[in-house]
């Protein structure tokens, strides 16, 4: 095993560079404000579904500036079934303040991203790393069940702890930037495609030769698990959506009434659309109707 091959950066690089997915903000010359778009689209939202509709809102909005020119109504709009309309919000956000603070360029570094409206520490690292090449080290969660398992040899990684899981990560950087950013998005790529929760396909697996978990014997995970989230059936995010879908495709103000019917448990109906009123994502009143947020 040669010197390279014996550090997980010099085993993964190369495998991302050969098998890395033809992902529209993996193409050259991809614009910053496509990734930070891309970054946010894809908060909990699989990539198949993300593709067309990136590719759909930066023909509509190809710069900071035309978005923030906009509605955020009509950002919402926009955003229909991608997940929590609150991203597109923060989206909106973002892109008035890149307008107003930076001439509307998105900004390279990880403080100035963070300072932004609605863009968290992983997606300014990501935007950081993958549009700039800032040597930032960058974790979801295909990376912290990559290194749980290839460094520390347990089967899940558990609940994430921000200062521990960049600390891995960060051992695990090159020096050089350019190497660095392939790292970050190799170990991603890793986790997504060949470490998986459920199957992993070890037998594919770049870093085989040197996976604590392997060597083990894969033992079985007994440690802390972070909370699953509730079923969507009959939840409070099933009426918000149901309450949403019917603004987005209103030209006015929705009378109460027709709210009332979207839902028969007035209790949680009204604990939905409190929600979404205070998330800012619908105004109005019973007096006046309900509708998307204007200008």
């Amino acid at each position: 095993m040669t010197a390279a091959e014996s550090s997980p950066s010099g085993r993964v690089i190369p495998w991302f560079l050969a098998n890395a997915r033809p992902l529209p903000w993996r193409a050259p010359g991809f614009s910053p404000w496509g990734v930070l778009v891309s970054e946010i689209m894809l908060q909990q939202t699989p990539v198949a579904r993300v593709i067309p509709r990136l590719e759909q809102w930066l023909a509509r909005w190809p710069s900071p500036e035309a978005l923030a020119a906009d509605s955020p109504a009509e950002a919402v709009r926009a955003w229909d079934s991608l997940g929590y309309p609150r991203r597109a919000l923060n989206l909106h956000a973002a892109a008035v303040a890149i307008s107003e603070r930076h001439g509307g360029e998105v900004p390279s570094d990880v403080d100035a991203l963070l300072a932004l409206p609605g863009i968290g520490d992983y997606t300014a690292r990501a935007v950081a790393s993958f549009a700039f090449g800032v040597r930032a080290p960058v974790v979801d969660v295909n990376t912290r069940r990559v290194i749980a398992r290839a460094i520390h040899g347990r089967g899940a990684a558990g609940p994430a702890r921000t200062r521990a899981d960049l600390a891995d990560m960060e051992a695990l950087l090159p020096d050089d930037a350019a190497d660095a950013r392939l790292m970050n998005a190799g170990l991603m790529e890793l986790g997504q495609v060949v470490c998986d929760a459920r199957t992993p396909r070890c037998d594919a697996c770049p870093l085989a030769a040197l996976c604590a978990w392997r060597a083990a014997g894969y033992p079985d995970y007994d440690g802390p698990r972070a909370p699953r989230q509730a079923r969507f059936e009959g939840s409070d995010r099933q009426v918000r959506g149901l309450i949403m879908r019917e603004l987005r495709h209103a030209e006015g103000p929705v009378p109460a009434e027709i709210i009332d019917g979207l839902w028969a448990d007035a209790v949680q109906r009204e604990r939905a659309l409190a929600g979404l009123l205070a998330d800012g994502l619908a105004t109005g009143s019973r007096e006046s109707g309900y509708e998307l947020p204007g200008p």
